[in-house]
């Protein structure tokens, strides 16, 4: 009985000291996509591969990113915005939140959209994502007021 308490225990010790495989992130893309729709498993398709953004209505931004060997992990992300303003005029703090990896070969999306007005949208976007504390992908995106000229 002592024999087997005692394998018993050694066992779990050794299990709690196994190290975990590192996951693998791996950015695939980042700049303008096509419109996502977030109550669709399908990603939005890549459309140009930039980072900077020109300031139209609907426009879609931001990166892809692949994670192996992370399932269940929680992934926390940001997206700080250049100061985009409430209903009272107050700069709205960035947009942060959480998601849990669900597969062990996953895809994820972190992006937003451009909506009007558009004076509050122009400037530095930068998004990034942590695991365990530790940023795994980021990125600066360039909002911009396109050239209105016409040419003849």
């Amino acid at each position: 009985m002592l024999v087997r308490g005692w394998t018993s225990n050694r066992i779990k010790v050794r299990i709690s000291h196994m190290a975990r495989r590192k996951p693998e992130i791996r950015m695939r893309t980042y700049g303008i996509y096509t419109k996502w729709e977030s109550e669709s498993k399908d990603l939005p398709k890549i459309r140009d591969v930039t980072s900077r953004v020109p300031a139209e209505i609907d426009i879609e931004f931001g990166f892809i990113v692949h994670v192996k060997g992370a399932k269940n992990q929680e992934l926390f992300y940001c997206i700080d915005h250049p100061g985009i303003l409430d209903s009272n005029g107050c700069r709205r703090d960035p947009f942060e939140g959480s998601v849990y990896v669900k597969t062990n070969d996953w895809d994820f999306y972190l992006g937003d959209t451009i909506w009007e007005p558009l004076g509050d949208k122009l400037g530095r976007w930068h998004m990034w994502i942590e695991l365990e504390g530790a940023v795994i992908a980021e990125k600066t995106f360039e909002v911009f007021l396109p050239n209105k000229e016409k040419t003849s």
